[in-house]
């Protein structure tokens, strides 16, 4: 890590002097600040928020179905009757004012069960955004490496570009001295250009995922702050991983919000077999109505009101079917959730184990990339002293200086599937929310939907 430090360090110095005028130091983000904006700001987020709040609506609608309805009720009419002469005409009037109250005593408890099932639906739905939560900040993890990738690749490139204006300078003077050939002026243009080529795409890399990162963030691209150097060290959860697959896969089966989510739909479909199950139950219900009713005058008198109370029993005897396969339905449903966490318990395990490979094999290439940079380093400046000693070609310089920008590119990509790797398994784990939890606690409101319209 201190070879590719200095190195770069070295690379950074040859680049403009206007690096070393006092300006003011723009604002940059690191990896959790971005985390936390896209927490707060991803339109996803506020669509899993929005369906929480639907579920919160549903139990309340079966919470309300445990009390009594009450229902104003009018009715004024006129009816005019031809028969067969003139003299029978006749004109009718009606009316009826009123309250009507129902209230629904026992239904095989059905409501109770369908109170039951919403509020287990809206645990899930809880459970469902923490893990669009989890999922968007592993993304923004990755687009925030890649990024990081594509800027310091830049940075590599811009230093190989320096390295080749310097070497035609010499070159050129050389040959105006007499001492060096046309041929190495031209050769070092076509390393120029290859140079400056490689920095065009880069920019253009840049660009490419700075958009897409602040998509993720849910910001326009022209508001994404600058963003922090690539940490050269991807150990700094080294701590929070470093145990065996078992314990990690143990503390996934407790932690993961999709996981809990099937477990709460599994307790939703339970009680919707239950629910089904309710229809062939007897239902009870009182009806009370209070009011006046006049067949003959188009407004009620005080003689006209009048009050009734009623109670109403019915038991469906046969439904053809229709219970049945409704509680099979249930059932299967239930059935469905089951198996979904039963494949999700094992695809959990197998992420887990393979995310531990991944960052064991992206410690180890950080590792021989960093030794190689020191060879090729060396290799570099042997091969420099030597062509401007006579001793080399320039084709020898060209390919040390190529080995050099390729290894630290490889280095650079390295430590940065190393920090992926590692959130990979934080998130896979269920882990990669634990900085957040205080904003989660606060339940952060999510911005309006027409502000990203």
């Amino acid at each position: 890590m201190k070879k590719l430090s200095l190195l770069l360090l070295s690379f950074c110095l040859m680049l403009s002097p206007a690096w070393a005028e006092d300006k003011p130091a723009a604002k940059t983000i690191d990896l959790q600040e971005a985390q936390r904006i896209a927490l707060q700001g991803n339109p996803g987020i506020g669509v899993a928020q929005a369906r929480i709040e639907q579920a919160k609506a549903t139990v309340k609608q079966a919470e309300a179905a445990w009390q009594p309805s009450v229902d104003a009720i009018g009715t004024f009419g006129l009816s005019y009757q031809v028969d067969s002469g003139p003299a029978s005409d006749s004109t009718g009037k009606n009316s009826k004012v009123g309250l009507q109250a129902s209230w629904l005593l026992f239904d095989g408890y059905a409501h109770k069960f369908q109170q039951l099932q919403a509020e287990h639906s809206e645990s899930a739905s809880v459970e469902s955004k923490l893990d669009s939560q989890r999922l968007l900040v592993a993304s923004v993890a990755d687009a925030f490496f890649n990024a990081q990738l594509t800027k310091t690749s830049i940075d590599i490139t811009t230093a190989d570009q320096k390295f080749y204006e310097q070497q035609l300078t010499d070159a050129q003077n050389r040959f105006e001295a007499g001492a060096g050939s046309w041929g190495d002026v031209l050769n070092i243009k076509v390393q120029l250009n290859a140079a400056q080529n490689s920095m065009i795409a880069g920019q253009r890399d840049y660009e490419v995922a700075r958009s897409g990162l602040a998509a993720l963030l849910g910001i326009e691209d022209a508001d994404l702050p600058k963003l922090a150097e690539l940490d050269r060290n991807c150990s700094v959860t080294a701590k929070d991983l470093a145990k065996d697959a078992e314990t990690l896969i143990s503390e996934a089966l407790k932690k993961r919000p999709d996981l809990q989510r099937l477990a709460m739909q599994i307790k939703a479909a339970e009680a919707g077999i239950r629910l089904a199950e309710t229809d062939d139950a007897p239902k009870v219900q009182v009806q009370g109505q209070v009011g006046a009713s006049n067949q003959n005058k188009l407004f009620p008198e005080g003689d006209d009101f009048g009050s009734t109370l009623t109670l109403n029993m019915s038991w469906n005897l046969y439904s053809g079917g229709a219970v049945e396969a409704a509680t099979v339905k249930a059932r299967q449903a239930r059935r469905e959730a089951l198996y979904s966490r039963a494949e999700l318990r094992n695809s959990i395990a197998a992420e887990i184990r393979q995310d531990m490979t991944k960052l064991a094999a992206a410690h180890k290439q950080v590792e021989l990339q960093e030794n190689s940079v020191g060879f090729v380093e060396e290799n570099r400046k042997l091969a420099k002293s030597e062509y401007e000693a006579g001793a080399a070609a320039l084709t020898r310089l060209n390919e040390a200086q190529r080995d050099l920008t390729a290894t630290l590119g490889r280095l650079a990509q390295a430590i940065v599937a190393c920090h992926q790797a590692e959130h990979q398994l934080l998130a896979a784990v269920g882990k990669n929310l634990e900085p957040f939890t205080d904003m989660l606690e606060a339940k952060v409101k999510q911005p309006d939907v027409e502000e990203h319209q």
